[in-house]
């Protein structure tokens, strides 16, 4: 009991000395890196950075290994975890695949196709699973929805969703297509002007140079549907469409086009055609008359399948 009454002071001391001397080591702040810089070169200042992140991953190293020893004595000590170095590689692949996801937010739609209502969301959130990679991947998929649908800032994830979208990127598109697809009374709405911007990027026309591109307002994406008004030289003055996932809905009646998204996905679209709108008004002889005009009106949207 002596010699580990011994071994156990003399652990704690050399613990408490590394954390002394270490402290200086890792506390570093921005204005320290400036100075630095400042100082010397950009390389140096590099080098100096990896020793620190050495020392570091050195202290907790040695941290871990005390509490296994103590724990084997029957000391009770809180568990460090295991890999370090790999649950960081992990959380960075994890941020990749996030970056780079393809068919990670693919899903939603009606629960009749399969994928059920908000499925989308389901999906994106399980991506990854497990561990950290799991935790970082559903918070990303989370915050990229919420930022989507107008919920919240959305963190991190709803950050890369607003840049990602600027530039037409595949993350900003599968969120998009996830909203798109998904329910409404699961997964929410886009509208507004990211709505708009969103269409833009999610139709592939990010990216094109002014006037090639249409320019889209009153958009609202969700519930298998894209509904809003279309600008472009053809109708200067907009023209309301509506668009139908091909998954969830039947074809429409009269004239449409089979249009495909950047994620692969198919919509039937229609636009506002010559309709004749009736007013009554009562005649002098006490008959009921009308008057009549021609206005642009959307044909009536086509049968949801789950519905039939």
């Amino acid at each position: 009991m002596k010699k580990h009454r011994k071994l156990i002071v003399t652990v704690f001391m050399v613990a408490a000395m590394l954390c002394l001397f270490s402290t200086q080591a890792f506390a570093v702040s921005e204005s320290d890196v400036q100075a630095a810089v400042d100082s010397s070169s950009k390389e140096a200042v590099s080098g100096n950075v990896f020793v620190w992140f050495l020392c570091a991953i050195a202290f907790l190293k040695v941290s871990q290994k005390i509490d296994s020893f103590m724990s084997s004595l029957g000391i009770n000590v809180g568990h460090t975890g295991g890999s370090m170095i790999a649950e960081a590689m992990i959380a960075a692949r994890g941020i990749s695949a996030v970056k780079g996801t393809g068919g990670g937010f693919r899903g939603g739609g009606s629960s009749s196709g399969g994928r059920g209502a908000g499925g989308g969301v389901a999906a994106a959130a399980s991506m990854m699973s497990g561990g950290l990679a799991g935790a970082v991947g559903r918070q990303f998929a989370s915050g990229a929805v919420k930022n989507a649908t107008g919920v919240s800032g959305g963190g991190i994830g709803g950050k890369m969703f607003t840049s990602s979208m600027g530039k037409g990127g595949g993350f900003a598109n599968n969120v998009i297509g996830t909203v798109a697809r998904g329910s409404m009374s699961a997964v929410g709405s886009m509208t507004g002007e990211t709505a708009s911007r969103g269409l833009l990027s999610y139709m592939g026309y990010s990216g094109m140079a002014a006037g090639e591109a249409p320019s889209f307002s009153d958009v609202e994406i969700g519930g298998g549907k894209i509904m809003g008004t279309e600008t472009t030289a053809e109708n200067p003055n907009g023209i309301s469409f509506g668009m139908y996932d091909a998954g969830q809905y039947t074809a429409p009646e009269g004239s449409f086009s089979t249009v495909t998204a950047v994620d692969g996905s198919k919509w039937y679209k229609q636009y506002a055609a010559d309709a004749v709108e009736k007013s009554p008004y009562m005649a002098p002889d006490g008959a009921i008359a009308y008057n009549e005009r021609i206005v642009k009106k959307l044909p009536t949207p086509p049968r949801r399948k789950d519905r039939i």
